[in-house]
Order: C-alpha cells, then structure tokens, then sequence
C-alpha cells in the first residue's frame, strides 16, 4: 500500500494556526503542490509558481499548470528528449495513490526556456473531512546542483581515466586516494597504501634536505614541481616529473595536497640515448678526418655510417719510417657499440705503428687484445696497408676483410688485395702473412673498401658488386680523389633506389701521380 498524507485544508484550521502553516509553506524553497482526488489544486507556494513558471504575464491558470505541464510546461525524462505521459507525471501519480520518491526530471517554460533540472517527489494524501484521494508533491531546483555534479563526475573520469599518476593526501600526509594510474606505475594497489605516506615510494636517492625544504615549500602553500626519483613496489626505481599542489578549503584552510606524477623513465633513457649517441658521433667525426696530403699522391677517404655512429672504420697513421700506414675496417654489427669496438681497435693500431712494427705483427698484437675484450663471436675485418712514399711500393696484411685493388692505367685490376687472415677478434694464436709488395706506377689507383660499398642490394635483390664499383672508379678517374669516393656513395644511393640504408659505406682511393723533385 501506498504512504498517504493526512492534510487539513487551511481555510479549515483556526486563525492563528492558519496564518502560520501558511507563512511556513509560502516561504520554503521548494515547491509544494496539492491537489484533490479529482485534480482539483488545493495549493502552490510561491516557489512552486517560479519553478513551474505560472504567475507571469499570459501564464495559465496554476490548476491548469499543475494538471497539465505536460502540454504548458514541458516535462521530460532525464535524456530531455522524451516527453512524460499525461498519466506519469508525478501528481497524477500520487493522486492515483503512487508514491514519487526523489525522481530526476528535465522541466521547460516560459520562465526557464532553457529548461532546469528538478527533484520531484510525491504521494496520495486524504484530509479529516473527505476520505477522497488527493496528491501532493514536492520538488526543487537542482539545476546548479546537477551541474556541479557532473563536473565532478567528469574529473573524476579524467583523474581515474588519465595516464599520470594522482595521489592525493591529507594535511598530514595520508595517502587518501590513489588513481588506477598509479597503481599501474607502482605496483602497489590502492588498499596497500591508503592510510599510508608517499615515504613507501622513496628511492633513497634524496636526503634529508631535499624532503624537508620540499615540506616547507608546501606547508606554506606553495606548489612543488621537479624531478624526483621513486621506487616502485617491486624495487625498481624510476623518474617521474612531480607537481604537488597544496589544497585548501573555503576559509582558506590547508587541508590536502593533490600530486600529479608522470613516469619520464622511458624518456630520460632516450635522452641518456642521444647524448651518448651525440657523444659517439662527435667522436667518430673526429676519426673521420680529412686524407693526408701528399706530393706526388691524390688521397680520398669518406665513411657514411648507416645509423648515428658506425662500425666502419679508416685511419691514415704516419709511420717513424716516414711510410703511411693505411688503415679500412668493418667491425661486426651496428651502432653504438660497434663505434666503441671500432675506437679501440683504432686506438691499438695507432699504439702498435708508433713501435715500427710490421704490419703483419700490428695485426696479430690487435687480435690478441680483442680477443681479451670481445665476447659473443664479435670481430672485426681489417685491410692494413703500407705505403712507402718515397719507393712508390705497397705492401698490405689482411684480416678477413674484403678484397681491395691495384688499377692499371687501363682501368683493369693488376693487384688484388685479398685477405692473408681470419678476422680479429675470434682466435688468439691467428696468425697475418705480409703479402709481396706492388710497385705502383703513375695513373694508378688503390681501392680499398668495405662490403657495405658491394653489397648495398637494389629492391629487386642485385647488390651494386665489385665489377660497378671499380666501372664508376675507372669512369670518374679524372676526378679528384675526394670527389670520387664521394661520388660513389652517391652511386651506390642511386642504384638501390634510396631504399633504407642497412650498412656502413666506407672506401678510400689514392691516385699515383708523377713523381716530383720532393719524391
């Protein structure tokens, strides 16, 4: 059965009684309407006209309001697209002995064309001096009310939704709310810190001093922003970019601090990265220098890493002897640590030519200290070539690296320079044979290089190769040196169709010219 309300009509009640029921009534916020069982209205406050909108020019009556806003007021469900049934709006209910209980409706007039948000409730109702049902409800503005409340609402979403961690404290420094965010970044679950300090987190990387200007910072209500670095359930450490906001309430009291975290862990280690890589390169630049010049020689050199930094590697060393000492290595793999391996086996050999050894012996001594410094089958090939300047004689030694040559003044090979050896690195006894020396002539030209020159492959598979290598050389012989090694990685790009570059490009060309008084 329905609750039903006992009301006495007011012109029915003493005087005095009367007056005081009715000033109560008139000046509660909410409005108040009754009606008979026949639908007859037996009061509105004031609140209810405002509300409803009756009472303003051209307004119908408010029995009229009252039974049919429907059709004068406009009464909707919450989506405010739906209009009620005549037979749902909530005095009807209630005069037909329903009880309304706080209901949410979206009500339009001429008073609030825009429409407000209302709380209705209701219930039947029978007076001493007639057993007929009536009705009355009771509803209030809730516009502002609801407004806030989905601003609420959606930051909420957003705090629960959002990537950063939120933890929020109070004055003491109570963890009282964590968001899923933070429970993802730190492993710990919101139960396990509640009621807790944000001292579980601490990674022992900051003293004293920092955490204590840190407090005083925001005892005196300013915000703290920073880097901190925090440890995670598991023990791990990270970094988080950190801003903690002092809260106060309405009479300007502390109350809580709000931190927002955001894990920059990732980052750091990418700007660690590029640092190191901006390091390595620099480094590597310095490597690459300029070729030697030399009276009666043209000398071109050029590396093109296929990353940041390269395991390619070329050197011209000046021997006591007054020779060069020519060096072009592929250090296996890419990248930073092959630009570490590649300085090391550059600064062995420049280590080894200051003793005047051989070159045979310059590569047996590097392979004994690689040997002791590499792990995981890595190596590197290495051509080693001395040039006697004055005798116009090469002699070389070879570790497993690629073939270079010896071009005739026709352009064919007279000399290839193939490997006498493993290459450094995988054996400790290896040994490295000297092969006989090549008298060069004028117009001819040394080519060393690396496989990253023959085997760049076009989309369809075919690799540049040695026969195209040494056609593009004889072809842009009248060029300088320089230009030609150059030149040729701009050949090789071309060829494979700018496709990504997956090996170091590395060569080095040296022109005989005539000999000169100073030779």
């Amino acid at each position: 059965m329905a609750t039903t309300t006992e009301l006495q009509p007011l012109q029915e009640m003493p005087g005095a009684e009367r007056d005081v029921l009715q000033t109560i009534l008139e000046s509660l916020p909410m409005g108040i309407v009754v009606a008979d069982g026949e639908g007859k209205l037996l009061f509105s406050n004031p609140a209810a006209e405002i509300i409803l909108g009756a009472g303003a020019p051209g307004a119908v009556t408010p029995q009229q309001e009252a039974m049919e806003p429907v059709s004068v007021c406009g009464w909707y469900l919450p989506d405010k697209i739906t209009l009620l049934d005549p037979d749902r709006l909530p005095l009807v209910r209630a005069i037909r002995g329903e009880q309304v209980s706080n209901e949410l409706l979206f009500v339009q007039n001429f008073r609030h064309p825009k429409g407000i948000w209302i709380r209705v409730s209701g219930r039947p109702l029978r007076t001493e001096a007639s057993a007929e049902a009536g009705g009355v409800i009771i509803f209030y503005d809730v516009t502002q009310e609801r407004g806030a409340m989905q601003t609420i609402l959606l930051l909420s979403q957003v705090v629960e939704q959002i990537a950063d961690s939120v933890l929020l404290t109070d004055k003491s420094g109570m963890i009282r709310y964590v968001n899923p965010a933070f429970v993802a970044t730190t492993g710990y679950v919101r139960e396990e810190v509640q009621g807790k300090t944000p001292r579980i987190l601490k990674s022992g990387l900051h003293d004293a001093e920092f955490y204590r200007q840190l407090w005083d910072r925001l005892l005196q209500g300013q915000t703290f922003q920073g880097m901190m670095i925090n440890r995670k359930k598991s023990g791990e450490l990270y970094w988080a970019q950190q801003a903690i906001t002092p809260i106060r309430d309405e009479a300007g009291r502390l109350t809580h601090f709000v931190s927002v975290l955001q894990d920059i862990t990732d980052l750091r280690k990418k700007q660690e990265q590029e640092f190191q890589l901006q390091l390595a390169r620099d480094v590597q630049r310095q490597f690459y220098g300029a070729a030697p010049v030399v009276a009666g020689y043209d000398i071109g050199a050029a590396a093109y890493p296929a990353y940041e930094t390269g395991g390619d590697y070329f050197d011209f060393i000046s021997a006591p002897d007054g020779s060069l000492v020519i060096a072009v290595g592929d250090v296996e793999g890419h990248g930073f640590g092959s630009a570490l391996l590649m300085a090391l086996t550059r600064a062995y050999l420049r280590s080894f030519a200051s003793l005047e050894l051989e070159h045979d012996e310059m590569l047996e001594r590097a392979n004994r200290m690689l040997v002791k410094d590499l792990d995981n089958g890595r190596f590197v090939t290495l051509c080693l070539a001395r040039l006697d300047l004055q005798g116009r004689v090469l002699t070389y030694a070879s570790a497993g690296h690629v073939p270079g040559f010896v071009l005739r003044g026709g352009g064919e090979p007279s000399h290839t320079l193939r490997s006498t050896g493993p290459p450094l690195g995988l054996f400790a006894e290896s040994r490295f044979c000297s092969q006989e020396p090549i008298a060069l002539e004028a117009g001819e030209m040394v080519v060393l290089l690396t496989d990253g020159v023959t085997e760049s492959a076009a989309p369809d598979g075919a690799e540049f190769g040695t026969e195209r290598t040494l056609d593009y050389i004889w072809t842009q012989r009248h060029r300088p040196a320089q230009q030609i090694v150059d030149g040729m990685y701009g050949a090789v790009r071309e060829f494979v169709r700018n496709e990504p570059q997956h090996d170091d490009i590395t060569s080095v060309v040296i022109k005989v010219g005539e000999k000169t008084a100073e030779l």
